[in-house]
């Protein structure tokens, strides 16, 4: 008998409804969401409902060992917070310690990029903060399908078949490749170790993470391999609370979240452009794209050289914002050239991960991102508890006075960012593209999409993107199958290094979920990336 293909070409209308909606890049967890919301859970509750299921479904995208950012509104106080649910390097781990060792950049793949996973704290943050449940009443679904299993999706399948070899010269990844392998699409996956340490989480909170058995286990597990890492660092943890930074673009009020992170680098491509009537341009120009690419060129230069944490090195945030410093950097784009790189301005004295939207029937709404950073983090799994640890402490700098240089105890350059937009005080929408250093691009991207050319957020989703492929100012411009291949041309004869991509490689360009409300009505509108297995729900 033949094998079931697992090919597909999608096309999706938007999903429509009032009650509550969860878009996420896995059914299972969209469902799970959706459970809650219909149990009586708010959009912070729906959130960490699946989250969690999206460990267990896609455990080299995210999971308990890595990291998460949030933005929430609260539609009572009309007020959007943003928590910060990262973790910092070990206390004990020196610049010197990396350059002793011969390192110009932190090793992506060793121990010594392991920081202390913030996941757990944030997610018990939120709930307490804006929720109305507890970590035992969210995690119930995540559990099940951990222990009891679940079948493989299609995209996420194909991922994890492509890693196999990775996993096998990593460390305690017996679980990941039940009987040697990688499971194929549609098999039956059981994560018996992770759902024990889900279910410790379930009945202890943050505590059963930081300190006990898993604590043991993370900090036993990273020091054999020669981290620095201590119980300390663990038991040290927490999550902080801030103001969400925000810029207006033509009328639409959008926030992201506070460096660390790096949404900052979409609000001054978004600012940048704003000088420019893009909705009169074809999106598919090469007049148009080439504008977008420079301003997110522009951001980048800037991004790398101040985004660092905001506790040791404060980032000059107001000053990066400003309409004099947006134009100034404006007027560095030549409409017959490209920059090849930009340096970064002046303006003092005047990065694989899991998105998902959530908004409940009162108009509450959580822009949740949780993240390992590369796929399968630092491919170290804490031995026994199937927690795979991230390698964020790979976003530090080694450069000796840079503001993003390793220092014990600090958070590094975060790619993952959580955005949301307010309209006149009330939600326009919820959103996020993941995917290291595109996230930023997709931002600035599906907001021009959404605002410039009026797209609702499956149209939006839907459109081919642009990707500076490693977030730099000289980085090649890689473009999706779909924009025309005379624009493809056009940008090379402007200076740009294209690469077109087609394929299964189209991963690169990241992959959204989209809500948007309508405050007159509470109508929902929601649209989830095509390039993924995931799906709106809603009732």
């Amino acid at each position: 008998m033949k094998t079931m293909s697992f090919d597909f070409q999608s096309r999706r209308s938007m999903v429509t409804a009032r009650r509550g909606m969860v878009a996420t890049s896995n059914p299972l967890a969209s469902q799970a969401g959706l459970a809650i919301l219909r149990a009586g859970g708010n959009a912070a509750d729906a959130a960490i409902a699946a989250a969690a299921v999206l460990n267990v479904t896609e455990p080299a995208s995210t999971g308990i060992g890595g990291d998460c950012f949030a933005l929430y509104y609260d539609a009572k106080t009309k007020k959007v917070t943003s928590l910060n649910g990262s973790g910092r390097s070990p206390t004990a781990l020196k610049l010197d310690d990396m350059l002793a060792l011969g390192y110009k950049t932190i090793p992506e793949r060793s121990p010594h990029a392991v920081t202390v996973p913030g996941a757990v704290a944030g997610w018990y943050e939120l709930l307490s903060k804006h929720g109305t449940m507890t970590l035992k009443d969210v995690l119930v679904d995540a559990i099940h399908y951990a222990r009891d299993g679940y079948p493989v999706h299609p995209v996420f399948g194909a991922g994890w078949a492509a890693t196999e070899d990775f996993l096998r010269q990593s460390l305690n990844t017996e679980e990941y490749l039940p009987n040697g392998s990688a499971p194929k699409v549609g098999q039956i996956v059981k994560l018996t170790g992770l759902a024990n340490t889900l279910q410790m989480i379930a009945d202890g909170g943050p505590e059963a993470f930081y300190s006990g058995p898993v604590a043991d286990a993370i900090v036993s597990t990273l020091q054999g391999a020669g981290s620095k890492m201590t119980l300390d660092d663990l038991h040290q943890h927490k999550s902080t609370w801030g103001e969400p930074i925000s810029t207006d673009y033509r009328g639409i009020e959008v926030f992201e979240h506070p460096p660390n992170g790096q949404g900052l680098a979409a609000l001054q491509a978004l600012n940048i452009a704003e000088g420019w009537d893009l909705g009169s341009m074809p999106w598919d120009s090469p007049e148009r794209l080439h504008l977008m690419v420079e301003a997110m060129r522009l951001a980048f230069a800037d991004a790398r050289q101040y985004i660092a944490d905001m506790e040791t090195n404060p980032t000059p945030i107001k000053a990066l914002l400003s309409p004099e410093y947006a134009a100034q950097r404006r007027g560095l784009v030549s409409a017959t050239q490209s920059m090849q790189p930009p340096e970064y301005g002046r303006p003092l004295g005047g990065t694989n991960t899991v998105y998902l939207s959530v908004v409940d029937g009162q108009g509450n709404a959580c822009s949740f991102i949780n993240s390992l950073y590369f796929g399968w983090g630092s491919g170290i799994v804490a031995k026994g508890t199937g927690v795979f640890l991230q390698n964020r402490g790979a976003g530090f700098s080694l450069e000796a006075g840079h503001p993003n240089v390793l220092t014990g105890g600090k958070r590094p350059y975060h790619t993952i960012i959580p955005g949301m937009a307010l309209k006149n005080g009330e939600l326009w929408c919820s959103f996020g593209v993941m995917g290291g250093f595109m996230q930023p691009q997709g931002h600035f991207q599906v907001m021009s999409a959404m605002i410039d050319d009026d797209l609702n957020p499956q149209e939006t989703l839907n459109r081919p993107r642009f990707c500076l492929e490693d977030g730099t100012g000289g980085s090649v411009l890689a473009l999706e199958d779909g924009i025309p291949s005379e624009t493809i041309k056009r940008l090379a004869a402007l200076g740009h290094k294209v690469r077109p991509v087609s394929g299964r490689e189209r991963g690169l360009f990241g992959d959204g979920q989209i809500i948007r409300r309508d405050a007159e009505t509470g109508v929902l509108f929601g649209g989830s990336d095509p390039r993924k297995d995931g799906l709106t729900a809603a009732f």
